[in-house]
């Protein structure tokens, strides 16, 4: 099982696992001399925080005598709570580096196994992942069948296992106000998220024109620091829910995909990911929620808040929402919407914004 623990401890510097790495980095006839900290807490002048303690190498290789500087990072609150948050950084230290008019000579770049075994990597250009294949569709394929021939029974059993789901996945608390936080932030200002989606639309965009763009990055400041004072809610989420990383099986049971952003965050990002989605497809046939869809999106609803009693979601949904329609409303991501859906969409988004606790029992006020 992967281990939880965001914030590692400090690497524990094994002797003949160092000598072990410096002979798969530059082979088998090094050997290790020395191998101490440098940097102590109290002589780095005023300087007293840092992102990692280095650790000082004297070895032995081709006949020479040579030095080096072993660098890690420890997770801390600035953006640097998951191992590949600090990997990220590393590799563009490696990579940038190297490449600097006098910057020092990056040597190699490896990583820490769970077994604490020092392994190279040895020039880097793209990472990969290989997961199991799952035989199945994509969910989405369920909602265009719904369009055309109408809603069949297992259709709303999916949406109520979808809500039983979201609800235990959600169950799973964690107190550490820091983490929820940068989830806020990251929601407002990463490249994946409002800001970033904002600046991928056409500049102009004739139909959401730059001062509705910048009135809304307005009232979501606002509501960035509204959410600060929700820290507690910090659970366990997938991140990005929605129908296109959702796969039916041959038995009605499911399997979801990709999850993203990170192991914690706001419950409200998964809820008001998959409900957007029903609102979506309903506008394809109706300028409000209604039918099918209002059916799919109320049974969705009313089992996750069930099953929660999760009130206070409606209290800090909005941005989420915001976000998610954002990215379904894109001209880029879904270029063949026709105009009226992708500008009821534009209004659900803005008028949600206005509400400091959403009526998802009402959301046909949000269409207007």
């Amino acid at each position: 099982m992967p281990m939880r623990n965001q914030k590692r401890p400090a690497l524990q510097m094994h002797l003949n696992r160092l000598e072990q790495y410096l002979q798969a980095q530059f082979g088998p006839d090094a050997r290790l001399l020395e191998a101490r900290e440098m940097g102590a807490q109290g002589t780095q002048g005023m300087k007293d925080f840092g992102y990692g303690k280095p650790v000082y190498i004297r070895y032995e290789q081709g006949g020479e005598t040579r030095e080096a500087v072993l660098s890690t990072m420890r997770g801390d609150k600035y953006g640097h709570q998951y191992y590949w948050d600090r990997a990220a950084i590393l590799m563009f230290q490696y990579e940038a580096g190297a490449v600097m008019d006098r910057h020092v000579r990056p040597l190699g770049l490896g990583y820490v196994d769970r077994q604490g075994a020092m392994i190279p990597v040895r020039e880097p250009r793209e990472f990969f992942m290989v997961n199991e294949m799952v035989q199945g569709y994509d969910y989405y394929r369920d909602l265009e069948r719904i369009r055309q021939t109408g809603l069949e029974s297992e259709d709303l059993a999916k949406a109520e296992a979808f809500a039983r789901w979201l609800a235990g996945i959600h169950g799973q608390k964690k107190q550490e106000p820091d983490l929820y936080w940068r989830r806020i932030r990251n929601l407002i200002g990463a490249s994946e998220c409002i800001f970033g989606l904002v600046d991928a639309y056409p500049h102009p965009y004739e139909h959401f024109l730059p001062d509705r763009f910048q009135a809304l990055e307005r009232r979501l400041i606002d509501w960035r620091w509204k959410l600060r004072d929700y820290a507690h809610r910090l659970a366990a989420v997938h991140g990005d829910f929605h129908p296109w990383n959702v796969l039916i099986l041959k038995d009605g049971d499911f399997r979801v995909l990709d999850r993203s952003r990170g192991e914690w965050g706001e419950a409200a990002d998964d809820v008001a990911t998959m409900s957007c989605n029903y609102l979506l497809f309903g506008l394809y046939d109706h300028p409000r929620l209604s039918g099918d869809f209002e059916r799919l999106y109320r049974t969705f609803w009313d089992i996750y808040l069930e099953l929660t009693n999760d009130r206070e979601i409606l209290d800090v949904i909005a941005p989420f929402q915001v976000f998610r329609t954002l990215v379904i409303a894109s001209p880029e991501w879904y270029p063949g919407h026709p105009l009226n859906v992708r500008l009821g969409l534009f209004r659900f988004m803005e008028n949600v914004l206005n509400d400091e606790r959403f009526a998802y029992d009402r959301i046909n006020t949000y269409m207007d």
